[in-house]
């Protein structure tokens, strides 16, 4: 609309600008006007910007039709079943043998991408109370206990048999056991077996507590690239699960691990003038490179809002996380993307914008503005736009674009800069998953206006 105002109207002038100030409580697409003026006739103010994502029109219903898109994706491409891989028929259970594999499908029913693709499915159904996020959890953990049940009395005959659970029974890094265990351990709240999973999450918390290669002061460690490399990564690979663990048993002492492990991790690590982690750290490296890659920097923000969720308030230790969890969420700030991504190495704008570590932050800070430990009003915009962008990255069947491949750790940019991005990239299901349940309880406790075109949240 467009209303041609002489200026000595004034009566006039003074209720067409009244009309327009009532506006603003309307919803972001009555407000605009579709046509300019001059300063006299027209409000323009309300000249609709030219954004390159939807800003201002996150909606429960829409958040949910989005997770519905990537639930009915996924629950069609991971089967869960066994079949021989020469013929590819589905077996049963007790036909299982050293020629069966999973029914293949797009992604793998195993694998610390899919911990967290099991999480965010039960996140979506605490969330929306739709229980079918839920069932696809449990379906599928309570079948990855039963085959390995299964082969564990296979392998008693055939001990050197090839198994589709080898990192299950045989793990060799934290990427095999720290995120199932997390998810198995939370999956055994909402009602998975625990004669099948017990068993399997004692085992992956004894290969990180006792199997890991560690430095000399405890830290959980890696020697690849180089020999005694920190992974920030491996914060997310260990830690909820010791955390979870902690909660499970209400033994204290796997709190007391996680914390010293994050508190020793972040020392080397932990930018504080920017803010920011590093991606790794060397220990015979001086002068050390800092790239600060933007998805091992979502596991480390995620893996504080882990250990938030479970420590009790008075817990020491706990103090410390909360501080660096502010201090890396203004970090964060500072660097969101006006299109509501951030860029795969933080600092550097002129690197890809990455969906992933986009889906992250927008769970990590929603939840924690849904906790208290963020405010909504500083927060709660820039977290809403960043769930406009990742929404923008998930197609109509349910695949996620933009998310950059498995990355191992680099020295130099190029390595960081070129990085693959594929639909296949498993690393961005479950981060859109969380961030979608989140944002759902966010719109719900936080409710948002729009006042003069912009987001503001209202309590």
């Amino acid at each position: 609309m467009n209303f041609k105002l002489k200026p000595f109207r004034t009566g006039i002038l003074s209720g067409a600008l009244s009309l327009f100030y009532c506006m603003s409580s309307l919803s972001l697409s009555a407000q605009y006007i579709s046509k300019g003026g001059n300063d006299a006739s027209a409000p323009l103010h309300l000249l609709k910007p030219g954004y390159d994502i939807p800003y201002g029109e996150t909606k429960p219903e829409g958040v949910k039709n989005t997770l519905d898109r990537i639930y009915r994706y996924l629950n069609t491409t991971t089967p869960a079943a066994l079949v021989d891989k020469s013929t590819n028929k589905v077996i049963d259970l007790g036909q299982a043998n050293d020629n069966s594999i999973f029914q293949p499908g797009d992604f793998r029913l195993i694998s610390y991408e899919w911990g967290v693709t099991y999480t965010g499915m039960l996140e979506v159904a605490l969330a929306t109370g739709d229980q079918k996020y839920k069932d696809y959890t449990i379906k599928r953990l309570d079948f990855i206990g039963a085959v390995a049940e299964q082969y564990k009395k296979y392998l008693r005959q055939h001990k050197n048999a090839t198994t589709p659970v080898r990192s299950v029974l045989e793990p060799h890094a934290l990427d095999d056991a720290g995120s199932m265990a997390a998810a198995m351990i939370k999956a055994l709240d909402a009602g998975a077996k625990s004669a099948l999973l017990r068993p399997l999450v004692d085992h992956y918390l004894n290969y990180i507590l006792h199997k890991e290669f560690r430095l000399k002061d405890g830290t959980l460690a890696r020697n690849r690239p180089l020999p005694n490399t920190l992974w920030l990564d491996d914060l997310y690979m260990s830690l909820p699960a010791l955390a979870q663990m902690g909660k499970l048993t209400g033994d204290k002492s796997y709190f007391d691990e996680a914390l010293k492990q994050y508190k020793q991790f972040a020392e080397r690590m932990f930018n504080a003038e920017k803010g920011l982690y590093m991606h790794g750290w060397v220990q015979d490296m001086d002068p050390h490179p800092q790239f600060h890659w933007a998805r091992a920097n979502s596991w480390a923000l995620m893996t504080k809002v882990e250990l938030l969720d479970v420590l009790p308030a008075d817990y020491s230790g706990r103090a410390e996380v909360l501080e660096k969890l502010r201090r890396h969420a203004v970090g964060l700030a500072e660097r969101q993307d006006k299109t509501g991504f951030w860029h795969q190495l933080l600092d550097r704008n002129d690197s890809y914008l990455e969906t992933s570590a986009t889906a992250i932050y927008a769970y990590c800070i929603a939840r924690a503005i849904n906790k208290g430990w963020l405010d909504a009003k500083a927060y709660g915009p820039m977290v809403l736009l960043a769930w406009n962008a990742v929404n923008t990255k998930v197609t109509e069947q349910g695949q996620i674009e933009g998310t950059c491949v498995g990355t191992g750790m680099g020295f130099d940019p190029a390595f960081y800069y070129y990085r693959p991005i594929s639909n296949f990239a498993a690393h961005g299901y479950g981060p859109v998953l969380l961030a979608g349940a989140e944002i759902y309880r966010l719109l719900q406790q936080h409710p948002f206006e729009i006042n003069d075109s912009a987001v503001q949240m209202v309590k």
